[in-house]
């Protein structure tokens, strides 16, 4: 039996002439229309969007829960095995002794900017702290949130959310689409990678879906990094300047529209300057400069914070991680129903109404509450029943499967979808950065290298802030703060004076830098797809990309209302289609 030749003969039409000279129209066309359609229904009717999206979503996360955790699992295997083949890992992605096109600083610090960046300021402090409180062995009841004794367990999911896992989702994109463009000769977009699938279909309206799929996700995600990411560095700005006028609110101050607008408009006005400047100046440049300013970031908290705590924390979560890495990847906990749920009763509570059980049913599987919580609330009927106490607690302990399900589909399995959402822009740079690597240097320098440096970070600022709530200096300040603030109010209790100013100052340029590194790669991305895989597109689309992106989260942000939660929530809706792509991938 004879196997056919792969099919390469992939043409992907742009125009020759016009506005669109160089850029194929569909696709553009499309895109442009999909994105308008969603923004104005967030607009005119934000509730509606965002209520509907929200449900849709959320009944994603729980149907498809098993889908996801082993599917990543899959991927983060997947490239393991494969850089351990010598044969595949040290397979050059280009041509025969073609040489990588950036230095390793460079190439990793791109990497590092597009694919976390700015989510690294806001969650190395609040991931480590909002699981402190809430994993699955607190929900279990094994150990009480906000205790010494919750550490382990919090940097155990802490380092499975920003670690291998996640990379591996990233990788097994741009590793697909690096190997079809500089290996097999394809185009450098979405389609190229589906092309063993898709055959000659690839050439036609199936192809241009696939890649407005990811143009469309790639505005998605870029609009709602920065429209939410402005927010930490207006909080920022106030922490230095005490501006009233960035801010509403007295008790609980909120970054005002005013802020909000002023803050976009420099971080895109700058991000337009560095698109237009290209990848190997503008996004290379402030890569390089991000990384810098990271590691001045880390050399503080060394210094100043609670280093010991940190390393101690960092060793021993690292090796409870491989330990657990088997069942983070496989163990997808089962939902219990009501029906499920009643059949675990004692007879005793079985006789009381139908509505009181449904109420036990929903206290019981709630992810966020504990024992005492429960037994408070537990309907009359209940609480009037001989040893109530007792029989609450069994119930509670009968329904711990249903709470750690509750518990993983709204933190494990809600992450995953969102690093998938985020992998047709994040994945189609790291191919485009990556030129020359061998797979095997690919897989480690953009799985384990950046995971290793995220638990860095999420140890020695995460680890900070937690110790200094353990031994009562925060007295309870940096919990209570919200997530974008809770890196300032850890440097408020960890410094003070001049310096204070000076590291509160560096953090908002940081912040500022890595937004702007992240919006520039998204202009980037979305040209070279809807260019039909170009490297070097032209700079009039790139500012009206940049301006266009600018007008819908400027929008959005104005419009309030849950208009930028609407968009996403259709960005975790849109991971579902990418997770299924990837999955053909394997």
């Amino acid at each position: 039996m004879s196997i056919n030749e792969p099919f390469t003969d992939l043409d992907i039409k742009t125009q020759e002439t016009g506005f669109y000279e160089g850029y194929s129209l569909p696709i553009a066309l499309i895109s442009k229309v999909s994105m308008t359609l969603l923004v104005l229904w967030a607009l005119i009717w934000p509730l509606s969007a965002n209520g509907m999206l929200a449900s849709l979503n959320g009944t994603l996360l729980q149907g498809f829960n098993a889908f996801y955790i082993i599917a990543v699992g899959l991927f983060a295997f997947f490239l393991f095995i494969v850089a351990a083949i010598p044969s595949i890992g040290k397979r050059v992605l280009g041509q025969e002794g073609q040489k990588p096109e950036f230095s390793n600083f460079s190439w990793f610090s791109m990497m590092f900017g597009a694919g976390l960046g700015v989510g690294l300021m806001t969650f190395a402090t609040a991931e480590p702290l909002g699981l402190w409180g809430s994993n699955p062995v607190v929900v279990a009841g094994d150990v009480v949130g906000g205790t010494q004794e919750a550490v382990q367990s919090a940097y155990r999911y802490t380092f499975a959310h920003y670690g291998f896992h996640a990379w591996a989702i990233y990788v097994m994109v741009g590793l697909s689409l690096a190997y079809f463009a500089y290996t097999r000769n394809l185009p450098l977009t979405i389609r190229s990678a589906l092309t063993p699938i898709l055959g000659r279909h690839a050439n036609g309206i199936i192809g241009d879906i696939v890649d407005v799929l990811g143009v469309v996700a790639t505005i998605l995600g870029v609009s709602v990094t920065i429209g939410f990411g402005v927010s930490q560095l207006v909080d920022g700005v106030y922490a230095i300047t005490g501006m009233e006028w960035l801010m509403n609110g007295a008790e609980a101050p909120a970054p005002s529209k005013v802020g909000l607008i002023v803050g976009l408009v420099i971080i895109m006005s700058m991000s337009i300057v560095s698109a237009v400047s290209g990848v190997g100046r503008g996004v290379k440049y402030l890569s390089n400069l991000n990384l810098v300013l990271s590691l001045i970031l880390l050399l503080t908290f060394i210094i100043f914070g609670s280093f010991m705590f940190a390393m101690t924390t960092y060793a021993t979560a690292l090796v409870d991680y491989i330990i657990h890495f088997f069942s983070l990847s496989f163990n997808a906990y089962s939902p219990m129903g009501l029906a499920e749920f009643t059949a675990s009763l004692p007879d005793a509570v079985k006789a009381i109404p139908a509505e009181d059980i449904a109420a036990l049913h929903g206290g019981a599987t709630g992810p966020w509450g504990s024992l005492s919580g429960f037994q408070e609330g537990v309907p009359a009927s209940v609480a009037a029943l001989p040893d109530a106490a007792a029989l609450t607690a069994a119930i509670y302990d009968g329904a711990t499967e249903g709470r750690q399900f509750g518990w993983q589909a709204a933190w494990t399995t809600f992450y995953w979808a969102w690093w998938i959402a985020f992998a047709p822009f994040v994945g189609l740079f790291l191919a485009r950065i990556s030129k020359g690597r061998s797979v095997r240097e690919f897989v480690l320098g953009a799985v384990i290298a950046p995971a290793l440096v995220c638990f860095a970070w999420m140890t020695i600022l995460g680890g900070t802030a937690i110790d200094l709530e353990l031994s009562g200096v925060a007295d309870g300040a940096i919990r209570g703060a919200s997530n974008s603030a809770k890196l300032f109010v850890t440097l408020e209790n960890m410094l003070s004076g001049g310096f204070l100013s000076a590291i509160t100052i560096m953090c908002v340029v940081l912040i500022l830098t890595f937004l702007v590194t992240s919006a520039d790669s998204g202009i980037l991305v979305m040209n070279t797809i809807m260019s039909g895989g170009a490297e070097e597109t032209g700079i009039k689309h790139r500012i009206i990309w940049g301006v266009l992106l600018t007008l819908v989260i400027g929008t959005l942000l104005l419009a309030g209302g849950g208009g930028m939660d609407a968009l996403k929530n259709a960005m975790i809706i849109f991971s579902l289609c990418n997770t299924f792509r990837v999955i053909i991938l394997l």
